[in-house]
């Protein structure tokens, strides 16, 4: 059995601003609502508030809205 403990939810205007002030490919931890938590590389398109986690290790992609994440961390 695996306990996650939850971190606190940033607002979504936080996380925008966050992710505005990184540059593409940073490293990043994503902690999603459904429980989910991803970390790779950040692609974050501003204009559509829409962004991908690319973790090529795993061969991994996730594509994400801002609505999606709860909190997020940098590498």
């Amino acid at each position: 059995m695996t306990i996650t403990q939850m971190t606190p939810q940033t607002s979504p205007d936080r996380l925008y601003d966050q992710l505005n002030s990184v540059e593409t490919a940073t490293r990043v931890t994503i902690h999603f609502h459904d429980g989910r938590v991803a970390t790779g590389c950040l692609a974050f398109n501003e204009m559509k508030g829409t962004g991908r986690v690319i973790a090529p290790e795993k061969e991994l992609s996730i594509d994400f809205e801002i609505a999606d994440i709860r909190d997020l961390k940098f590498a």
